[in-house]
């Protein structure tokens, strides 16, 4: 099959077109087609070396977790889906055996079958950024109906499932863009968008139970600023996180991290979301498989708005 390698940590051009074996799934496990695969920028980073790489031991590897396709074969004992059934998931969240290629293997659990109005780009383009913010939200960051949730970022792939998703669940949204996505978060669910180039996000915004940084680095230090003496910061970005605890300590409120954990709860509830009319996944552009360091060139602007995707 065909797959795009990184032989050695590095920029986008270490991405490669290589013919490598067909994967076999193991006990419990599904093989499936890849009709698209979500870029998110995890990806990037671990292509890069950091995140998930530091624990691949040096060996060649797969970037890529988000996957729509077909269920292809199954492997001892696997149950729940047959050859054939259309699906989506996040395969194997951080194997180096990742998605960009014509074939991928995973648990069963970790896949649910596609709904029949969903193409397999938008299919793709949810699962690791959907269950991402869902776990973070309700797991971490326990976010209740009537709360108040500052999102940075958020018309990013993350940030704009985020504010869907936490409209959907009674908070009051505040999201931070620029100036051109305004109107495109209200229509999400943003209760106040603030233009972060325009307007100090800290002196507009009223206290938060809770800020979902998706930026880093001096957006969440002034955040806790906003964040009440009861509330939490959740910084995603993983080199972001220790700055985002030793400030936290500084103001004296919470702050964490948030990893996101295959086959757990969100995708369901995001399907569920999307059939209720209540969750629109955005899309900024797709590549073909052999176009992926194209893709992660575009990504790692931060300027796009939605999630991009490669076709397969």
């Amino acid at each position: 099959m065909r797959a795009m390698v990184c032989e050695t940590p590095g920029g986008p051009e270490a991405l490669v077109l290589q013919d490598v074996p067909v994967p076999e799934p193991g006990p419990g496990e599904v093989r499936v087609r890849v009709e698209a695969a979500g870029v998110n920028p995890i990806d990037w980073k671990t292509r890069s070396g950091l995140g998930p790489a530091k624990s691949f031991g040096g060996r060649p590897f797969v970037v890529g977790w988000d996957v729509a396709g077909v269920v292809d074969a199954l492997g001892p004992g696997a149950t729940g889906l047959e050859p054939g059934d259309p699906v989506l998931g996040m395969a194997r969240f951080p194997s180096p055996d990742g998605a960009y290629a014509e074939f991928v293997t995973a648990p069963a659990g970790h896949f649910r079958v596609r709904p029949p109005d969903m193409d397999a780009v938008e299919a793709a383009a949810l699962p690791l950024a959907g269950m991402t913010a869902w776990q973070s939200l309700y797991e971490v960051g326990r976010l209740a109906a009537g709360q108040r949730v500052l999102i940075h970022a958020a018309a990013g792939g993350v940030g704009h499932l985020a504010v869907q998703i936490a409209k959907a669940g009674g908070a009051h949204v505040v999201g931070t863009a620029s100036a051109g996505k305004q109107d495109l978060l209200r229509e999400l669910g943003c209760d106040q968008v603030v233009d972060y180039r325009a307007e100090r996000f800290e002196e507009v915004v009223e206290p938060v139970d809770l800020v979902y940084d998706l930026v880093g680095g001096e957006t969440a230090v002034r955040s806790f600023a906003l964040v009440k003496p009861s509330g939490m910061l959740i910084c995603l970005p993983t080199v972001a996180v220790d700055a985002a605890l030793d400030a936290a300590r500084e103001h004296g409120v919470r702050a964490s991290g948030a990893h996101v954990v295959p086959g757990g709860p969100g995708l369901d509830e995001l399907l569920a979301l999307r059939a209720a009319g209540r969750l629109r996944v955005l899309v900024a552009g797709t590549f073909p498989l052999e176009q992926a360091a194209d893709a992660h060139r575009l990504g790692e602007q931060g300027r796009t708005t939605g999630k991009i995707v490669l076709t397969v």
